[in-house]
C-alpha cells in the first residue's frame, strides 16, 4: 500500500501560503489526497494540514526539501510525519479506571492509532486486574505530598527513555507541578470532568450539583502551569435533571469523559490539532 504523509504548518498569515505549499508537493511528484487551511483573522494566523502520497518514486527526502525550501520565506512552523509512523503514547491513571481501559480499548480495535510506551499509576497494578498490561510496561510510583517532587522526576525519566510523543492524563488525578507541565507543554492531554471554564479544581460534579444545572459535561485540553486552563481540545455535555444525585452526575459523566479524552486524543495523534495561543484549531476528520 502507498505510504501517505501528514504536514502540518502554521505561520503569520499572508498571499501565496497555499499556492507554496501545493506548489512543492507538485515539484516533488507528490499527489494531494486531502487539504485543510484555516485563517484566524483575529491573530492574523495561518494553519494548513495536507496529507499527501509520493508517486512514481518520489521519497520522503524529496518532498520534505522541497517543503522546507517553499515553507523557508514565510517562517513556517511545520511538521512531516509518515501516518505509518504511529505516535508513543505514555497513560497516566489514578484508581478511576475507565479512560484508561477505554483507551486501551480503542488501541487494541485500531481506531487509536499510536503505540503504547507504558502506562504509569500511583496504584498498584493490582488495581487493575481486569486490564491486561503483559504487552506493556506498567510502573508503579505512589507518590506523596512529600516524594511528589522525586515521583515527578521519575516520570519525566521515563518519559525520555521511552521517546514518548504524547502523555495523557486519563483521569491521572494528581496536579502536575509547573516544572512537569512545562516540559511537557503542547503534548500533555488531561480530561476534566467538568464543562470548563465551569467547575474547575476538585469535585466538580458535586460542584455542579450544589448550583443545579441541567447540564454536565467533560473537557480535554493540553496541560499547562494554571490548574484546568490549558488549551482546549475537545468537549461534550448532557441534560441531567433535578433527580439527579451527585452520584448520578458522576455515573453520568464517566460516559462523558471517555469519548471526549478519545476524541481529543484522536486529533492529536492524527496532527490534526494546533496551538493558537490560550486557544486551538482543530480540523475535523
Amino acid at each position: 500500500m502507498m505510504e501517505s504523509y501528514v504536514v502540518k504548518f502554521s505561520c503569520a498569515n499572508r498571499p501565496g501560503i497555499v499556492a507554496a505549499a501545493s506548489a512543492a508537493l507538485f515539484k516533488a511528484n507528490c499527489n494531494i489526497l486531502d487539504a485543510q487551511q484555516f485563517d484566524d483573522l483575529e491573530t492574523q494566523s495561518f494553519f494548513g494540514r495536507i496529507v499527501f502520497n509520493l508517486v512514481d518514486g518520489t521519497d520522503e527526502a524529496e518532498a520534505r526539501s522541497a517543503l522546507a525550501t517553499a515553507f523557508e520565506s514565510f517562517g513556517m512552523d511545520w511538521s512531516l510525519r509518515p501516518k505509518s509512523r504511529r505516535p508513543r503514547v505514555m497513560l497516566l491513571a489514578s484508581r478511576w479506571d475507565h479512560c484508561l481501559a477505554d483507551l486501551l480499548y480503542r488501541w487494541r480495535t485500531g481506531e487509536l492509532a499510536m503505540d503504547i510506551a507504558g502506562v504509569i499509576s500511583n496504584y498498584p497494578a493490582e488495581t487493575y486486574r481486569h486490564l491486561r498490561f503483559s504487552t506493556m510496561p506498567f510502573h508503579y510510583l505512589p507518590v506523596t505530598k512529600e516524594t511528589k517532587s522525586d515521583q515527578e522526576k521519575q516520570i519525566w525519566q521515563i518519559v525520555q527513555q521511552s521517546e514518548t510523543d504524547l502523555v495523557v492524563l486519563a483521569r491521572y488525578m494528581q496536579i502536575l507541578s509547573d516544572d512537569l507541565s512545562g516540559k511537557l507543554a503542547g503534548r500533555c492531554i488531561n480530561i476534566h470532568h467538568s464543562f470548563l471554564p465551569g467547575f474547575k479544581g476538585a469535585k466538580p460534579y458535586q460542584q455542579a450539583h450544589a448550583r443545579g444545572v441541567k447540564l454536565i459535561g467533560a473537557t480535554a485540553h493540553y496541560v499547562t502551569a494554571d490548574l484546568d486552563e490549558g488549551p482546549i481540545i475537545e468537549q461534550d455535555v448532557e441534560r441531567i435533571s433535578h433527580r439527579d444525585t451527585p452520584e448520578d452526575l458522576v455515573r453520568k459523566g464517566r460516559d462523558i469523559e471517555r469519548r471526549v479524552l478519545a476524541r481529543a486524543v484522536r486529533a492529536h495523534l492524527e496532527d490534526r490539532v494546533f496551538l493558537n495561543g490560550t486557544k486551538t484549531i482543530v480540523f475535523p476528520d
